[in-house]
């Protein structure tokens, strides 16, 4: 059975959504074995190979808010795997034994999502497709 092509198949805002939703889907089942989720496992893999990054340069580095860097830091913070040190108006985010102990089990989760979605899409097109997502989304937050 095929499945019927969307009305909104032209819409950018729809495609990109329903892509999103299927690849956060696949992440997830992959970066399970890590005991994180995926952005979880993004921001450990970040500090672990920037300690001390300040705050806002993740935030920068992951295309996320502020407020949002902080939420994630904060629940790494809880569960053991990140420490924040503030220095005077900034907030440095410093790995802790338990994050660097599992930055090659996330590395391996990331390769996974990796070999899976390529193993459908093709090794080029995944490229290509990630190129020019990644280009939209810089130029879509230009200000």
């Amino acid at each position: 059975m095929t499945k019927k092509q969307s009305p909104y198949c032209q819409c950018l805002y729809y495609s990109a959504n329903a892509l999103a939703r299927i690849l956060t889907k696949i992440a997830e089942e992959e970066f399970g074995v890590t005991g994180l989720s995926p952005s979880h496992a993004f921001v450990v893999m970040s500090v672990n190979k920037n300690p001390g990054m300040h705050a806002g340069e993740l935030a920068e580095m992951m295309m996320l808010t502020p407020s949002t860097v902080t939420r994630l830091v904060e629940k790494l913070e809880q569960s053991g795997f990140l420490k924040r040190v503030v220095e005077g108006r900034s907030t440095l985010v410093f790995p802790t034994k338990s994050s660097v102990d599992l930055d090659e089990i996330i590395r391996r989760a990331w390769l996974s999502l990796y070999q899976r979605y390529i193993s459908i899409l093709g090794e080029e097109d995944s490229a290509d497709l990630t190129t020019k997502v990644y280009n939209a989304a810089l130029l879509l937050d230009q200000k």
